[in-house]
């Protein structure tokens, strides 16, 4: 349904026949860690995510899924080596 609160006339799952479903009855504007994602919607009324109702709560225990401005840094776990099998395969010619 077509949003009638903070974000008139955009798309939003959380509008129902008697209006905004969400907790508060309107979305919340977005926070400094939202800077420079894609999925920000400027309207009259100011910046919304266009995907969460409330960005600080998926803030709040680290990053933001829906962010499209930071990348998850993956930790490569260094491989450990079994002394005796290296020891083997050394001596194999390997």
């Amino acid at each position: 349904m077509q949003c009638t609160t903070n974000r008139a006339g955009h798309d939003c799952t959380f509008m129902g026949k008697d209006g905004c479903t969400f907790l508060g009855g309107a979305c919340f504007e977005v926070v400094e860690k939202c800077e420079g994602c894609s999925r920000i919607v400027t309207t009259d009324a100011g910046r919304f995510c266009g995907v969460y109702p409330h960005p600080e709560m998926k803030w709040k225990r680290g990053i933001c899924n829906f962010a499209t401005h930071v990348k998850k840094e993956i930790k490569k776990a260094d491989q450990k080596i079994n002394p005796l099998k290296a020891a083997k395969r050394a001596s194999r010619g390997r």
